[in-house]
């Protein structure tokens, strides 16, 4: 339905998208995970920018949830439905999408962005290398440990947000790598995966801090689990002892950063992502030659480089 207003709209010469010449049918419709996000918000707001700039209409889709994963197939088969000139999507969920994406595919180029899905039907990936920004969390949990206890030294934990999501699968494995390399005194002491929500990421922090009072840090692998656990540091008043990497950013992290509540946060490039997704898959509706995998970047903000000009680029995109 709201893909059939949106093309009413486009017909009629109302501005329901970005104003695209009169002639322009081009539409890439976007689907994120969670359109109530801050995260995927900046990700539609760097696609919209890329519809205005190359004359294409840039449907906005996604669920209310990351959690909802049936919710995001009927949106993408609706989308196809549409017949558009391709298609942008973020996967929820590895195994749930990838044959949803292979049936996609074989009527319109499906360009991914953030996060992967079993599927080899993508015509391009974008996204951060999850793995790396795993072992970027690594680097910064030790560092911010090592400046308070005087090594890299001790308990830490990590919490992740829903199984089998495929960025978050890969940032685990990146910073459980890095540990074990390069940082044998930081010990692994519990491995949590919430419910997807920041009540989880609360509950789950709240808990290890009472159950492992030797805990010195935690890596909320996602903005959402990061959220909770701020709140659960900072109701046990542990920010002194336990030091909290995160992963991404809004408001409240920005304000646990400049609080010393958070150590740090690993931060992607979102907007690049979204406008660089409608670009790349423009290319491939045009049948031009576009590259199977694009690292959108990651960089670690923490509390003494937060105000450097790269830093508050990245933490305060322009989303309207």
């Amino acid at each position: 339905m709201k893909k059939l207003l949106i093309a009413a709209g486009v017909a009629a010469g109302l501005a329901f998208a970005p104003v695209v010449p009169a002639s322009a049918e081009t539409v890439i419709p976007v689907i994120v995970k969670d359109t109530t996000s801050f995260y995927w918000q900046i990700v539609l707001a760097g696609a919209r920018k890329a519809g205005k700039d190359l004359g294409v209409t840039v449907p906005e889709l996604g669920a209310q949830s990351e959690s909802d994963i049936n919710g995001q197939i009927s949106i993408l088969e609706n989308a196809v439905a549409g017949k558009p000139a391709a298609i942008v999507i973020a996967p929820t969920q590895r195994d749930a999408l990838g044959k949803p994406i292979d049936e996609a595919a074989k009527s319109v180029p499906i360009v991914g962005i953030d996060s992967a899905a079993n599927s080899k039907a993508f015509t391009s990936f974008l996204t951060t290398d999850n793995v790396q920004g795993g072992r970027i969390a690594a680097d910064g949990l030790a560092a911010a440990i090592a400046a308070k206890y005087g090594k890299p030294e001790g308990e830490v934990a990590l919490v992740t947000h829903l199984p089998g999501v495929g960025s978050l699968d890969e940032r685990a494995k990146g910073f459980k790598e890095e540990l074990a390399k390069k940082y044998p005194g930081l010990k692994l002491v519990e491995d949590k995966i919430s419910d997807g929500t920041a009540n989880g990421g609360l509950n789950i922090v709240a808990d290890l801090l009472t159950a492992r009072p030797n805990l010195r840090g935690i890596f909320a692998s996602n903005l959402i689990q990061a959220q909770g656990a701020i709140q659960a540091i900072a109701e046990a008043k542990a920010q002194d002892k336990v030091k909290l990497v995160g992963f991404d950013s809004d408001d409240k992290l920005v304000k646990a950063l400049k609080d010393g509540v958070m150590a740090a946060t690993v931060v992607q490039d979102p907007f690049r992502m979204g406008y660089d997704g409608v670009k790349t898959a423009l290319a491939a509706s045009k049948k031009e030659k576009v590259e199977a995998f694009v690292d959108t970047g990651a960089n670690l903000i923490t509390g003494a480089n937060i105000n450097e000009p790269r830093s508050q680029e990245l933490l305060n995109p322009k989303v309207k």
